[in-house]
């Protein structure tokens, strides 16, 4: 599967503290910048944290039931690989990350198999990261 790098553009109320996180916990290399906005590769994609104060859904999240957890809305994330997945959580988890939901495998053994982990930046946006060991099960019904 072949596809365009997608551009995501999300608010966050510190941008020093915002730009620390997704640059030292994730690795991630910095693009273009001001004092109000920073671009980011993220995993091959555009993300772009712009200043903007704290939102209702930055202070307290809405959740929904996904396989036996609460899973914070809105968030957003990437599809790694297994091995990247894998690598991710490692690294996360030697950072001590606090996470919302911890990395596990969902729906397993079932359609949409999936390895998958939640997060809150320091802002308060909620990130998915997810895999799967078959490419072919990410938009199987």
């Amino acid at each position: 599967m072949s596809v365009q790098p997608f551009h995501l553009a999300i608010p966050v109320h510190d941008v020093s503290l915002a730009r620390a996180f997704y640059r030292d916990v994730f690795n991630l290399e910095e693009g273009r910048s001001s004092e109000t906005w920073v671009d980011f590769n993220f995993f091959g994609h555009q993300l772009v944290i712009h200043y903007h104060p704290k939102t209702p859904s930055q202070e307290s999240a809405t959740t929904n039931p996904v396989d036996g957890h609460d899973v914070p809305v809105p968030h957003f994330g990437v599809v790694l690989t297994w091995d990247q997945w894998e690598a991710l959580a490692e690294r996360l988890k030697s950072l001590g990350t606090k996470f919302v939901i911890e990395p596990y495998v969902r729906f397993k053994g079932q359609v949409g198999e999936q390895a998958t982990m939640f997060l809150f930046d320091p802002c308060g946006n909620a990130l998915e990261f997810k895999a799967f060991k078959d490419m072919d099960q990410l938009f199987a019904k």
